[in-house]
């Protein structure tokens, strides 16, 4: 193929991508919309990778909307912006997909690592804030959850199958949450 050949091939296919790129914002605007009338959630996630490194990009974002409860936007993956430069930066370590349910009598932490089992993750309680981390080979996983009240790591257990880790905290007696 003749240089103006692969060039304006380039121009189409760089077309293609910002026309699809556009159909996707205007996909998720539609199903944003739907979501303001009905309460609901969003997920999408997307990867890169290759390059210089071995190191994959995995970034995605949780939409829900609850009626009366307004929009919440939660980011996940290991792509994340350098606070210095601003640039988008991947890391090894991945934020998983957490999703947190207030019950009358506990409270449920649900946090999706995929590859990792349960004697791969670690778990930290001090107050209201608990922290996940796992790592099976290459898969290494971290976040910080911010809980509703604060809890005693006696009121803690947890279970992880095929990659989902589930934390329950029992809310117990009101005196034994005083300090």
């Amino acid at each position: 193929m003749s240089e103006k050949g692969r060039r304006k091939g380039h121009r189409e296919e760089r077309a293609t991508g910002v026309g699809g790129f556009l159909d996707g914002l205007s996909n998720l605007l539609g199903k944003l919309e739907e979501l303001a009338e009905k309460g609901g959630e969003l997920r999408k996630t997307g990867e890169f990778g290759g390059g210089e490194s071995d190191l994959r990009g995995v970034y995605g974002f949780n939409i829900k909307v609850g009626l009366g409860e307004g929009v919440k936007v939660e980011p996940f993956g290991n792509v994340h912006k350098d606070e210095r430069t601003g640039e988008a930066v991947v890391s090894e370590i991945s934020e998983p997909l957490v999703d947190v349910f207030e019950e009358e009598e506990y409270v449920l932490v649900v946090a999706e690592m995929p590859g990792v089992a349960e004697e791969d993750v670690d778990l930290a309680l001090k107050d209201d804030i608990l922290t996940i981390a796992g790592e099976r080979g290459q898969k290494k996983y971290r976040k910080e959850i911010l809980l509703p009240q604060s809890f005693a790591s006696e009121q803690m257990s947890c279970t992880c199958r095929n990659g989902i880790l589930k934390v329950k905290l029992n809310k117990g007696s009101e005196k034994g949450q005083e300090k």
